[in-house]
């Protein structure tokens, strides 16, 4: 059993990267020639625990089915079962625990929200690894590692621990789903100041990050959950179930409808006692109103809608994995985008190049190399530059099964396709002018050099950082060939070019090449002096294209976009300007991880308020920006793709996670998955998901005079002491049958036009407002006075009981059928709506009438229901009558517009 994640850690997370190897390892009691011996590896393992995160026992199949019964407006069917059996009304008990049950079988299977995660994370840092053990080399499988182990690590590995780099060779890792970080990180082991923060510790390895070039060791720290995976394992875990939206205001509306429910009961029980009638037979119409009032298809009614609302994102590439997360879309007010992968390509691409006093535009995105070279007069100072770009260079690029598949370092691939874009193909450079020797990169000399048969001329080709390569110039090439001295005029020009570059966001590298003598080995001092400057590359992980347009219409659908990411603040601010989320130039405000650090709860709050932009972020960070936006009462949806986003995509509202390119951990800690990891589906689900929303107001506006006309018949009644105009069956009839064949066709409606141009729904906004609630009553005083008003006139002309109560449920439905097609829109005239753009509602009325028919005219119906045949002028009133209903209904929707 491994020990608790919080007494691991404090054992465990010391600032190691802030200690020299020596006292690291003197720390950990190892000798590096040594290792651990095995007595001591398994007795820190029995100390430490297994090298994974602690898996979080989830609730059983059962728990979670049950917890499907305790939901306010279940609660309430429930107790409608209950009331319509104490009343020995068999039938009507039966279906109503039937969609109780029904009811609760579809949010079983739809929920789906197990604990994952921290399953995925195991998966994430499980693999074989290489370590010394009584001073022997041996594979074993990481699960086994322990504090104190010395690990070896080259190109190709995940890391499996965290480790203190002890040594390396051109070490470079890759980090993006840990810090955000899109480019490689070349590793070190000299000591850190203590307060370095995560993405810059340049000698440490993470767990799960993965190994792109060079070779090392290092020394495992951290294990299990004390590593900082498994730190972001206990974040997950510890992020509380959000309630959406719509959870948290049905149950506030279920809780005001039981009430409501229960003082008309029990004020029809207190009147009739009041009257002197029995206190048994009061007590049954009080529960008789009580089962009228109840909307019993209103769960079912809920969860089908969001069920469509399902399978309608589905087609727009957006996964639902929690059934409350359509509606919650509908309801954000802000969006965390994270920048790598989600709002950018996740893909280094060269977007500029600099040669010979001119700049080169490059087009293209990803590692397609479809694009071209436009700006200037193409000549042999670029040519040289891609050249130099492709030869010095190990990584590869091919075309497998119309996909471009990339190998190495993405910097150098990047250089790779901006050579094809010129039409300069490395597989034949590379058979042209064929490698003779190289000297590898390395981070202390920040440069590469390869040397190269050219035409029979060894030639050298450089690439590295500008302050490195450009001291060691005397020459610049020129546009036609020619090589100039260089000065210090020219020396400045390039430096301008180069900063220039570098304040829009971007990674530059300099290119450089020089002749060399054939037959002598490669040395560094070769990059010491007499290079002959080519050019400069300029590059980015480059916005998508979508994400530019969506964002502008989030920002006109009223919803904030805010950027939290791992990278360094000038890349977060070039892109989030070009994408639109805030305005270009250096006032552009970005804060960072370092600065939120520094900043309490209160004055947390006012910058995740006012700032748009944050950067060199940390996984609790981004849970306490979440956190402090739902504070103040934002509806926060949170994208990403990498493990460090995970514990924040738990916490928002709703989390939003990329199927390409996202991990395991991210998806399964997320609400939803885009499966083409675009941010511009993120508007069409949230266009989406506020339709989804309309449509339950619509059925709820639609289903409640229904409910509230039944009650009140039923006091009517009581009060004027005379029968009941419908009995709890024939109420049950009216609410099962309607809210199947009439209710249910709204789900189908179409987004209304002009949904993604209204603000969002103040988050504290109650499901319906002044207005609906005015509507509501309004129709049920119409069912109300047409229903109780037909029951009085049959009865007055000497029909019988069963004909006088059908004529009034006939009342009830007819009114319904025609209310519905008014609510199709609850602020349009019922003439502006397309007739036929739903033809589910004209399919669900033609059936609503013929089961109508059928219960007023067949004989077995008649005998269940209690109910009897009527005469052609009964129906000819009952059509006046829902008629009438809707002119009165839409004169009141014009006086409101």
């Amino acid at each position: 059993m491994n020990p608790s994640p919080e007494s691991q850690h404090k054992s465990d997370a010391r600032a190691w990267h802030a200690l020299t190897t020596v006292d690291v390892l003197a720390d950990h009691g190892v000798q590096l020639d040594r290792g651990l011996t095995e007595d001591e590896a398994a007795a820190r393992l029995a100390r430490h625990g297994a090298n994974r995160p602690s898996q979080k026992p989830g609730r059983s199949a059962l728990s979670r089915f049950l917890g499907q019964f305790t939901e306010p407006l279940v609660l309430v069917l429930i107790g409608a079962g209950c009331a319509t059996a104490a009343l020995g009304e068999w039938i009507d008990s039966s279906v109503i625990f039937g969609v109780v049950v029904i009811n609760a079988v579809i949010g079983y299977l739809q929920e789906g929200k197990a604990e994952a995660a921290l399953a995925a994370l195991a998966r994430a840092v499980a693999t074989e690894v290489t370590v010394l053990r009584d001073g022997h080399r041996r594979r074993m499988d990481a699960v086994h590692l322990v504090p104190g182990d010395v690990v070896w690590l080259s190109a190709g590995d995940k890391v499996p621990a965290d480790l203190r780099i002890i040594s390396g060779r051109q070490l470079r890792t890759v980090e993006a789903a840990l810090t955000g970080e899109a480019a490689p990180i070349d590793k070190h082991h000299d000591g850190l100041p203590p307060d370095t923060q995560l993405a810059d510790r340049r000698n440490m390895a993470y767990a799960g990050t993965t190994v792109v070039a060079g070779q090392g060791h290092g020394l495992v720290v951290a294990t299990g959950d004390a590593t900082e995976t498994g730190r972001i394992s206990g974040l997950i875990a510890s992020a509380p179930e959000i309630a959406t939206p719509l959870t948290k205001k049905m149950g506030k509306f279920a809780g005001l409808l039981l009430w409501v429910i229960l003082g008309l009961a029990a004020l029809t029980f207190g009147i009739g006692v009041m009257r002197g009638e029995p206190m048994t037979a009061m007590l049954m119409a009080a529960v008789a109103l009580a089962v009228g009032a109840i909307p019993e298809g209103l769960p079912a009614a809920m969860s089908i809608t969001l069920a469509i609302g399902v399978s309608r994102m589905a087609k727009r590439r957006a996964i639902i994995r929690h059934l409350p997360a359509v509606e919650a879309l509908g309801s954000t007010t802000v969006i965390c985008s994270d920048k790598t992968g989600t709002l950018t390509e996740n893909a280094m691409t060269v977007t500029e190049l600099w040669a010979a006093g001119a700049i080169f535009t490059v087009t293209g995105h990803g590692y397609d190399p479809s694009g071209s070279l436009s700006g200037g007069e193409p000549g042999a100072a670029l040519r040289e530059t891609l050249i130099a770009g492709a030869l010095c260079n190990d990584a590869s690029l091919r075309l497998e099964s119309r996909r471009w598949q990339h190998a190495g370092d993405p910097t150098e691939v990047a250089l790779l396709v901006a050579a094809r874009k010129a039409g300069l193909d490395e597989t034949t450079l590379r058979h042209v002018f064929p490698r003779q020797d190289e000297l590898p990169f390395d981070s202390a000399r920040q440069t590469m050099a390869t040397l190269h048969d050219v035409e029979g001329r060894p030639t050298l080709y450089a690439k590295g950082a500008i302050e490195k390569i450009l001291p060691a110039c005397a020459a610049l090439l020129a546009a036609d060939g020619g090589e100039i001295p260089l000065d210090a005029a020219g020396r400045e020009l390039i430096a301008a070019a180069a900063a220039g570059m570098a304040t829009r966001g971007l990674r530059v590298l300099t290119l450089a090449r020089r002749d060399a003598q054939a037959g002598i080995e490669l040395e560094e001092t070769a990059l010491d002096n007499g290079l002959t400057f080519l050019g400069l590359a300029a590059m980015m992980d480059p916005p998508r294209k979508q994400a530019i347009t969506a964002v502008r219409a989030c920002h006109a659908a009223g919803i904030v976009v805010k950027m939290i990411t791992g990278d360094h603040a000038d890349t977060a601010r070039s892109i989030a300007a070009q994408i639109g989320i805030v305005k270009d130039g250096p006032a552009a405000g970005v804060l960072t991880g370092r600065d939120l650090a520094q900043l309490d709860d209160a004055a947390l709050m006012a910058a995740a308020s006012t700032v748009h932009v944050f950067a060199r972020v940390e996984p609790e960070q981004k849970l306490r920006l979440v956190r402090a936006l739902q504070a103040q009462g934002e509806v926060v949806a949170m994208t990403g793709d990498g493990v460090n986003d995970a514990p924040a995509l738990k916490q928002a509202d709703i989390g939003i996670a990329m199927g390409l390119g996202g991990t395991d951990v991210a998806k399964e800690a997320a609400a939803m998955v885009l499966t083409d990891d675009n941010f511009a589906t993120i508007e069409a689900a949230v266009e989406e998901g506020r339709g989804i929303y309309d449509n339950l107001v619509k059925f709820i506006t639609w289903t409640l005079p229904t409910n509230f006309g039944e009650g009140l018949v039923i006091l009517a009644a009581i009060v004027a002491g005379v029968t009941l105009p419908i009995t709890p069956l024939q109420i049950l009839w009216i609410n099962m049958t309607t809210a199947v064949l009439l209710g249910l066709p709204l789900a189908f409606e179409p987004p209304e036009h002009g949904i993604m141009r209204r603000p969002p729904r103040p988050p504290g906004a109650p499901v319906l407002d002044g207005v609906l609630i005015g509507r509501i009553v309004l129709v049920g005083v119409l069912m109300l006075a047409g229903s109780f008003g037909m029951f009085l006139l049959a009865m007055e002309r000497g029909q019988d009981m069963a004909e006088a109560r059908t004529i009034a449920m006939n009342v009830f439905v007819a009114i319904e059928i025609v209310y519905l097609f008014s609510c199709r829109s609850l602020h349009l005239a019922v003439t502006a709506v397309p007739a036929f753009s739903n033809p589910w509602v004209w399919a669900g009325a033609g059936l609503q009438v013929l089961l109508q028919l059928a219960i007023t005219y067949w004989a077995p119906l008649n005998a269940a229901f209690a109910t009897a045949p009527i005469d052609a002028r009964a129906w000819g009133e009952i059509t006046a009558i829902a008629l009438a209903a809707m002119v009165v209904i839409e004169i009141e929707k014009r006086l409101r517009r």
